[in-house]
């Protein structure tokens, strides 16, 4: 493949981020026109790097879940596994419930963003925070990477209908601790 010139690869990352910003208010109805114009190109800038509309939406997408892999794996030697889990949890569930592509990517088990592979390094890189995170006690011992997938898009779902129920989602990651597991456990009897 050959390598992308400075400045074509500038009007890239101009074009997918008015393609994001664009797609979040509008989704896939705005027209290309329009984020050309966000991006302060001219329409045949967009089309050259994507050839279509949903070329354009997937690539947004796929940006995204890849920037929220990337944050992960960073992520992955920090001191205190059980805040950074729960901080990074929240923040992947505000910053997708910006945009309804990405929740709906990230809702999808065979979207087009996961088949490229973000969806999958993604969910590998949280289940690493989520391991290290029970490891150090802080999570639940019950709760695996798909579980935790499904609470993700729960507490998307909830954004979505429900904007600004930030103590709907404080329930969930209550629900996470490892205290909670001990409070939910039934008695014994002797």
């Amino acid at each position: 493949m050959e390598k992308m010139r400075v400045d074509a690869r500038r009007n890239r990352a101009k074009v997918l981020a008015a393609a994001e910003e664009a797609f979040a208010l509008d989704g896939l109805a705005v027209p290309l026109d329009d984020i050309a114009r966000l991006a302060g190109v001219g329409a045949g800038t967009v089309y050259r790097h994507f050839p279509s509309k949903e070329a354009l939406f997937q690539a947004v997408v796929l940006e995204r879940i890849q920037q929220f892999a990337e944050e992960a794996h960073a992520l992955a030697t920090a001191d205190d596994p059980g805040a950074v889990f729960f901080d990074y949890f929240v923040r992947v569930i505000r910053q997708a419930s910006l945009n309804r592509a990405i929740c709906d990517a990230l809702a999808e088990s065979s979207g087009h963003a996961l088949k490229a592979g973000a969806g999958d390094e993604f969910r590998a890189a949280l289940a690493e925070l989520l391991r290290r995170a029970q490891a150090a006690g802080a999570i639940r011992p019950d709760i695996d990477g798909d579980d935790l997938r499904a609470l993700i898009v729960g507490c998307l779902a909830v954004e979505r209908y429900a904007p600004g129920s930030e103590h709907l989602i404080r329930v969930v990651v209550d629900g996470l601790r490892a205290t909670a597991a001990l409070q939910a456990a039934p008695a014994t009897q002797s």
